[in-house]
């Protein structure tokens, strides 16, 4: 007797298409990135080369026009972060389930992935100049009386160093608890205010002109929360699911599912970043 298993019609290519496109729309901070470099990346460790313009200098028409060299700025973009996920289904689970139990493991991957490039991604906030920081010497300690102007401040950080211009739509990265306390602010514009302009996937509104996301992945340090805004030039980001395979359990009759994911991010334009540096209220 030939055993055969649920698994014959799985096909890498598919799944690994059906898990981007997950990430793709539910990643909070892949929302906030660009992806202008990205290319093909095969191998952890691969370098993308990121060739910037230097600075046109404007001066007053004399009778004579200089001319100034300008030199680009070359940085790499290095594909340095790699995660697995390896997982095992026998065949008897897959056989008494009244569900797509891989798509349910789909689904887990994905958000186990999301996870890591939020928490990766949000780590940023160490670029953030010091002249578009609020709280780096002394933290600031949110309430509804205060949160209003705090990003307020935020959002004219990123007008002052032009991050806002050429139609760049600002945001700001808040977690549940950062939310609570905004919500009671009478001052927010919340979402259904909103006539026609299209927020963020998962935005719940926009305050002092900026998108707010929301994501669990932001985390105190030392009872400290780094508040990331900024806008999309900021940041540019590149990743692959490089392998997605399936393989027969010699030990069992389960199948052996295994991808590696990987990614890498660089700051491109600090000026486009700031960050407040806060504590929520005990009261």
């Amino acid at each position: 007797m030939t055993f055969t298993n649920g698994y014959d019609a799985f096909v890498p290519e598919i799944w690994g298409s059906k898990l981007n496109a997950g990430l793709e729309k539910s990643c909070v901070m892949l929302q906030c990135v660009n992806r202008n470099w990205e290319g093909d990346i095969a191998n952890q460790g691969d370098t993308v080369n990121i060739i910037t313009p230097g600075n046109v200098t404007i001066s007053s028409l004399d009778s004579n026009v200089t001319y100034t060299e300008i030199a680009p700025t070359n940085t790499s973009l290095v594909i340095d972060q790699q995660k697995v996920f390896a997982f095992k289904i026998n065949d008897v689970a897959l056989a008494q389930s009244n569900t797509d139990i891989m798509e349910g493991y789909l689904n887990k991957a994905r958000q186990a992935i999301e996870v890591q490039q939020d928490i990766y991604l949000l780590g940023k906030h160490v670029d953030v100049p010091s002249t578009n920081t609020i709280g780096g010497t002394s933290t600031v300690t949110l309430s509804a009386s205060n949160i209003y102007s705090q990003f307020v401040e935020l959002a004219k950080m990123l007008k002052n160093t032009s991050a806002t211009l050429n139609g760049q739509k600002p945001w700001v990265v808040i977690n549940p608890d950062i939310e609570a306390i905004l919500l009671q602010s009478t001052q927010f514009t919340s979402s259904y205010q909103i006539a026609d302009e299209t927020l963020r996937n998962g935005s719940i509104g926009r305050i002092a002109g900026m998108d707010v996301l929301v994501t669990p992945n932001l985390t105190a340090t030392d009872s400290k929360i780094n508040v990331l805004a900024g806008t999309n030039d900021a940041i540019t980001y590149a990743s692959q699911l490089a392998k997605i395979e399936v393989l027969r359990d010699p030990n069992s009759f389960s199948d052996l599912v295994r991808g590696l994911y990987l990614y890498g991010a660089k700051t491109v334009n600090a000026d486009a970043l700031a960050k407040l540096v806060c504590s929520i209220s005990s009261s």
